[in-house]
């Protein structure tokens, strides 16, 4: 099973057990993240597909770590102007390992399985009946 979900401004492929590299997020570590905005979610029986998200799906995460990228140089020119510039950047990231995605078709699932066994006894004793 795995999900497309939106945050940051990107999207990204998740499955159960994927560490991802999102940019900062405003979590400690240790701390459960759940990511509301899910595109597209897709078993191996079926794909539901949102417009834009899809509604009570839920993908769960755990913040691992944080920390900063490697450097990249940014490199300024003007030609015959002598006019050279360097500059460095660490972008900062958020390390989530993904624990769950929700549904609530697996909701309903296990919530109907103790009812449903319920109700086929009920139904035969009015069919005996």
């Amino acid at each position: 099973m795995y999900a497309i979900i939106e945050s940051c401004g990107k999207q990204y492929k998740v499955s159960k057990g994927d560490v991802i590299f999102f940019e900062k997020l405003d979590a400690e570590e240790g701390k459960k993240v759940n990511f509301d905005k899910v595109v597209l979610v897709s078993d191996d029986k079926n794909i539901e597909v949102g417009a834009p998200y899809l509604k009570g799906v839920k993908v769960e995460g755990k913040v691992v770590s944080h920390g900063k990228a490697k450097k990249i140089l940014v490199y300024k020119y003007k030609a015959k102007k002598n006019y050279r510039r360097t500059q460095g950047h660490r972008q900062p990231y958020t390390k989530v390992e993904i624990t769950a995605i929700k549904t609530p078709a697996e909701k309903k699932e296990t919530a109907a399985k103790p009812a449903s066994a319920k109700t086929t006894t009920k139904k035969t004793a009015k069919v005996e009946a």
